[in-house]
């Protein structure tokens, strides 16, 4: 990447050394695990008894540093109860551990026991659960405090460096949390450093180091395709609007053709319907939040291996209000004809996914699953940890909800109530941009499912996802990037129905 471009922790993370082994002599921190119940690690120097007296009880989440006067820093780390543990609650123990040695650029973690995960599989989420846990935001810091993590050494039993399972689950690990780490940096910038145009630059230089096309459409070529919703909610701000075109081709037959959407709300005032000024309106500089997973996405594609052929649109401009901001009554017509009247410019997420749906469904695409930071609704009830997805389509709805078992990123099937389609009825045009008062997440994905046309689709509204307040698990505090290994899990697993 070009030193302009706002991605500074895509090259910390290239700089870590991952390995399985032995702890190496140079380790500044070395951590143990230490179950609720059962033997404690000799290593460590003190009993049970003398580490509950320290506060710590070996609860998952929970971990003890031991100062020495020699040696490497040692840290007892919490496995929790030994028969629950299993992939995901490595890689939460080996984020736990990462976090403890935040002070060190190398350290090695010492895991007596598996659980149900096997030698290769627990590799890689230890690798995966270090890397996220250590990332920070450092691109305008001019005297970044947090010390890069240099080296990782990871001694799981029954597994070594050297074993090819091993290897490249290691591998794996590191592509598919680089694929968070771009999508963190990206919605983590400021909005004045990172525009429509912007994104759009980053893409293309994205494209040619992981081997994907790029193609981006200016507001000339926006208006010639006729996307109304993008120009319309674009008409407030200065700057241009950008949709960026991704393209994955793999390497032998393809296994199908995957649409992927992302909403590309580079700043989200609201518009006309202005937000109130609070802690939630500084987030939206996150507001593409869907668009920065689809693209850190595409980078793990040609090196995970991924089968299918896979396209993206990411639909990207601010939301501003001024003189010529698009208004409450205005209707826009979509790429498919579609007349939208506006009676919320506030909930402009989905006017600019419409165009890009449209367009997915004229590439011929098999399925189409978006992604977008849609609705306060999805907040209020599902939290940060927790994403609805909605569907027309259960076996597309059911490969997200399997990726997300995969990657740790839970999701939440919603029903697409098709009895509240009345609500988005318009007097003087065919939909209306939002529908009543209750079931928003569910009236906003039934807005983008007109769009479709029986496509298969599932929507995930990442909106209370895609932050967290404090460092949590494998989320570090600010945008999690939650999505975007989903995103690259389900295209892994693709195949035309």
């Amino acid at each position: 990447m070009s030193s302009s471009a706002p991605l500074p922790a895509l090259t910390i993370l290239d700089a870590v050394a991952l390995t399985v082994g032995a702890a190496p002599s140079d380790a500044q921190a070395l951590g143990f695990t230490v179950f609720t119940t059962g033997d404690v690690p000799a290593e460590l120097g003190l009993d049970r008894a003398a580490l509950e007296r320290a506060g710590f009880t070996g609860k998952a989440g929970s971990s003890l540093v031991l100062p020495q006067a020699e040696g490497p820093e040692l840290v007892a780390v919490g496995a929790g109860e030994e028969g629950e543990l299993d992939a995901a609650a490595l890689r939460d123990l080996a984020a736990t551990f990462a976090r403890a040695a935040a002070r060190h650029a190398r350290i090695a973690l010492i895991v007596s026991a598996l659980g149900s995960a096997d030698a290769a599989t627990a590799a890689g989420v230890l690798s995966e659960g270090t890397l996220l846990a250590r990332y920070t935001y450092t691109a305008l810091k001019t005297e970044p405090k947090a010390i890069a993590l240099e080296a990782a050494t990871f001694s799981v039993p029954g597994a070594a460096d050297a074993d090819a399972a091993v290897a490249a689950a290691v591998g794996a690990a590191r592509v598919c949390a680089r694929t968070a780490v771009i999508a963190r940096d990206l919605a983590n910038t400021p909005p004045s450093h990172l525009t429509a145009t912007k994104m759009g630059e980053i893409a293309v230089e994205l494209g040619e180091r992981f081997g994907f096309g790029v193609e981006v459409f200016d507001k000339a070529a926006l208006t010639e395709l006729g996307c109304g919703g993008l120009l319309g909610v674009n008409q407030g701000s200065a700057e241009e609007p950008r949709m960026i075109k991704l393209t994955y081709q793999p390497e032998g037959t393809s296994t199908g053709h995957l649409g992927l959407v992302g909403k590309g709300i580079m700043y989200d005032s609201g518009g006309i319907s202005l937000k109130p000024s609070d802690p939630m309106h500084l987030l939206m500089k996150m507001d593409m939040g869907g668009a920065a997973a689809v693209l850190g996405a595409f980078t793990g594609l040609r090196e995970a291996g991924a089968a299918a052929s896979v396209t993206g649109w990411l639909m990207c401009t601010d939301n501003m209000p001024s003189g010529t901001a698009y208004k409450l009554g205005d209707v826009l017509t979509a790429r498919d004809g579609t007349t939208v009247e506006v009676k919320n410019t506030d909930a402009e997420g989905r006017i600019v996914m419409m165009d890009a749906i449209a367009l997915a469904v004229e590439e011929g695409v098999d399925a189409i699953i978006d992604i977008a930071t849609l609705t306060g609704a999805a907040l209020m009830a599902l939290g940060q940890l927790t994403a609805p997805v909605l569907g027309n389509d259960q076996r597309v709805v059911d490969l997200t909800l399997a990726a997300s078992a995969v990657t740790g990123e839970p999701l939440w099937q919603l029903p697409l109530e098709r009895k509240y389609r009345p609500q988005l009825d318009s007097d003087v045009a065919d939909l209306a941009n939002i529908g009543g008062r209750y079931a928003g997440a569910t009236t906003a994905a039934l807005f983008l499912d007109h769009f479709t046309r029986k496509t298969p689709w599932a929507h995930l509204d990442i909106a209370g996802t895609m932050a967290v307040d404090a460092d949590e698990s494998w989320r570090s505090k600010g945008a999690t990037g939650f999505g975007a290994r989903l995103l690259l899990e389900t295209a892994l697993t693709f195949t035309k129905a």
